[in-house]
C-alpha cells in the first residue's frame, strides 16, 4: 500500500511507526537536496523502524486485531479471488429474483484445478459499502450461495469460501424473507456435500452470517482476522447493556486466531505480512493460495464419506468442555 494511502487509514497503534517512517523520508529528502551523506543515520533509523514494527505487530491486543480485521483497505473476497485464480467467472442470482452483492461467488481455476469460490464482499468506500450492505448478506445471498455450492457438488468441484462479515443482515425485511431459514438450510446441506470444502476467515467472521458459508472439513484463518459468535458491540449490549464495553467483550469472546487454534476450532493460521494483509495484498494472496492448494491436496486423498465424517466431527466437538474439581 502506498504510504500516503496508508496514512489516510492510520490506526492508533500504527502512529509511532508512521511518524518514524515519515522522519526517515524527511531526512532522506533533505540529504538529496543538500548532498550530505546521512546513510549511517538513516540505517540506524531503519533498524529502529524494523524493531518497532516487530514490537507493535507481535504484541497486538484482541481489540487491535479486530481493528486490523476491519481495516478499510484489507483485501476482500474479490481481491483474493482475482489474485489467486487463473480464471474467474462470477455467477449471479438466487433463482428467486434476487442477486445479493454482499455475497459473491463463481467458478474459478487455480493452477489448473476447477473450484467454486464464494464469500462475503464489503465495499471500498461509503457508497460501495451501502450498495453491498457492509458485507452483511440477505436471505437471497445465502440462497445464491447454496445454489452455487450445489452446482459445485454436482460437478465435483471443491468449494472454497471466504468469511468476512460482521453478521448476517438483521433488518426486518431479512426476517420477513426468511434469514434464519436460509442460513439453517445452508448449514444442513453443506454437511452432506461430497466435495472438499475449505473455509477461510479473511477478515471479520461474525455470527451466523459467517457460519452460513462456513461449514467445511478445514477452517483456515488469517493471523489478524477474528471469528466469533457475535460482534463485540452486540455481545456487550446483550451481556452488559452497554455497547461501550466492546473492548471487554472482544477479550471475553476469544475471537483471535491464536485463541481459536488453541480451542481446536481453527485448523491452520495463515501468517500475514508484518504490518497486516492490507500492507501487502499480493503477499497475503500468495500465502492464501499456497495454503488452499496444500489443504485441497490433503483432502483429495480421502474419500467423500471420510470428508463428511471429518466435517461432522469437527462441529460436534466445538463447545465441548470438562469441569475439574
Amino acid at each position: 500500500m502506498p504510504k500516503t494511502e496508508r496514512r489516510t487509514f492510520l490506526l492508533d497503534f500504527e502512529k509511532p511507526l508512521c511518524e518514524l517512517e515519515s522522519r526517515i523520508d524527511q531526512i532522506r529528502e533533505l540529504a538529496e537536496d543538500t548532498k550530505v551523506d546521512v546513510s549511517e543515520e538513516i540505517s540506524k533509523l531503519e533498524k529502529r523502524a524494523a524493531q518497532l514494527r516487530q514490537e507493535i505487530f507481535k504484541t497486538l491486543t484482541p481489540l487491535q486485531r479486530l481493528q486490523l480485521a476491519r481495516h478499510p483497505r484489507r483485501p476482500s473476497t474479490l481481491d483474493y479471488i482475482q489474485a489467486i485464480s487463473d480464471e474467474w467467472f462470477e455467477l449471479h442470482g438466487d433463482r428467486c429474483g434476487y442477486d445479493d452483492p454482499a455475497l459473491v461467488g463463481g467458478i474459478a481455476r487455480i493452477d489448473g484445478k476447477s473450484v467454486l469460490m464464494l464469500g462475503h464482499q464489503k465495499g471500498r468506500d461509503t457508497k460501495d459499502n451501502i450498495a453491498r450492505n457492509f458485507g452483511m448478506a440477505s436471505p437471497g445471498g445465502y440462497r445464491k450461495a447454496i445454489r452455487l455450492m450445489e452446482h459445485a457438488n454436482r460437478f465435483r468441484m471443491p468449494i472454497l469460501t471466504f468469511l468476512d462479515t460482521p453478521a448476517a443482515w438483521a433488518g426486518v425485511e431479512a426476517e420477513k424473507f426468511g434469514q434464519g431459514e436460509a442460513i439453517a438450510y445452508n448449514l444442513r446441506e453443506m454437511f452432506y456435500f461430497d466435495v472438499p470444502i475449505v473455509c477461510t476467515v479473511i477478515g471479520e467472521g461474525g455470527s451466523g452470517g459467517a457460519l452460513g458459508i462456513g461449514v467445511g472439513e478445514k477452517l483456515l484463518m488469517f493471523e489478524h482476522a477474528v471469528y466469533s459468535v457475535a460482534p463485540p458491540e452486540t455481545c456487550a449490549a446483550i451481556l452488559w447493556r452497554d455497547a461501550g464495553k466492546a473492548e471487554q467483550a472482544t477479550s471475553a469472546l476469544k475471537m483471535t486466531a491464536k485463541e481459536l487454534k488453541e480451542l481446536g476450532i481453527v485448523d491452520r493460521i495463515l501468517k500475514e505480512p508484518i504490518c497486516g494483509a492490507h500492507s501487502d495484498p499480493l503477499g497475503a494472496s500468495a500465502i492464501l493460495k499456497k495454503a488452499l492448494l496444500e489443504t485441497l491436496e490433503e483432502l483429495s486423498q480421502i474419500s467423500p464419506e471420510a470428508r463428511r465424517d471429518l466435517r461432522y466431527q469437527k462441529f460436534r466437538q466445538i463447545g465441548i468442555f470438562s469441569e475439574i474439581g
